[in-house]
């Protein structure tokens, strides 16, 4: 069977690659593509795969697009960090889906589901209805805090914030104009409602934006050393096992 795998980062699609070969050492793969041109050139000038492992946030736009330039023919398996209300809007559609990280065990049965749908009769999608139902469940990050202040409460802007930082299970949140402000958030759960665009995190106790960096720079170990604008001036390491994402996060 040939497969594509269309994802845009780097180390999820060697990962991707590296478990579909273990699982299915007999198929081919035919194509690793990031993009929604790349996409849409491969699908228009080459056969089209009986599968396609596909990411819903590509490097020039979210995957959808594809659908509405090329007739697509092939089996689909999205791989996503939608939230569960738009998994289960398109999940009856496709084949199947994998929140990432994607998990070895999770892929084996999606691709068992592939084999027996590939039996007489061969199975029909409607992509068209795939595409509407994810664009209405499409994830939505946090714009915004509610501060409370004594007997007073104000809004706080994320785009306004430089860096969260964690302390004693205490998690603050310091704006670009250096005011400080206890937000009643674990970093783990910010790092799920904040714009991955916008923000990353940098290490156990530490998300920052993406406007605070001033550069960064090789450290020994393999690790890296971020600078930080004002109002933070001064600097973060980035562990070796966070410094390709780091990477890619910065040249996105």
């Amino acid at each position: 069977m040939n497969v594509l795998i269309i994802e845009d980062e780097l180390h999820n699609m060697r990962m991707l690659t590296d478990m579909l070969v273990k699982l299915r050492p007999n198929w081919n793969v035919v194509g690793q593509l990031d993009s929604v041109k790349q996409s849409v050139d491969f699908l228009s000038e080459n056969p089209q795969p009986e599968l396609i492992l596909m990411d819903i946030q590509l490097s020039d736009g979210v995957c959808f697009s594809i659908f509405e330039q090329v007739e697509v023919r092939s089996s689909i398996i999205f791989t996503t960090a939608f939230d569960n209300y738009a998994i289960q809007a398109f999940k009856v559609n496709s084949i199947d889906y994998l929140l990432k990280p994607v998990k070895e065990a999770d892929l084996e049965k999606a691709l068992i589901k592939l084999e027996d749908l590939r039996q007489p009769p061969k199975p029909q999608f409607d992509y068209n209805e795939i595409v509407q139902a994810i664009k209405k469940g499409q994830k939505e990050y946090r714009k915004r805090f509610l501060i409370s202040a004594g007997n007073k409460y104000y809004k706080l802007d994320t785009n306004e914030i430089a860096c969260f930082t964690s302390e004693n299970k205490i998690t603050t949140a310091c704006t670009f104009s250096n005011e400080k402000h206890v937000v009643d958030f674990s970093l783990d759960r910010l790092e799920e409602e904040l714009d991955p665009d916008q923000f990353f995190r940098a290490d156990r106790k530490t998300i920052i934006h993406i406007d605070l960096i001033s550069r960064f720079e090789d450290y020994f170990g393999s690790k890296l050393v971020v600078r930080l604008k004002s109002p933070i001036n001064d600097k973060i390491t980035i562990s070796r096992l966070r410094a390709s994402a780091f990477k890619m996060w910065i040249g996105k």
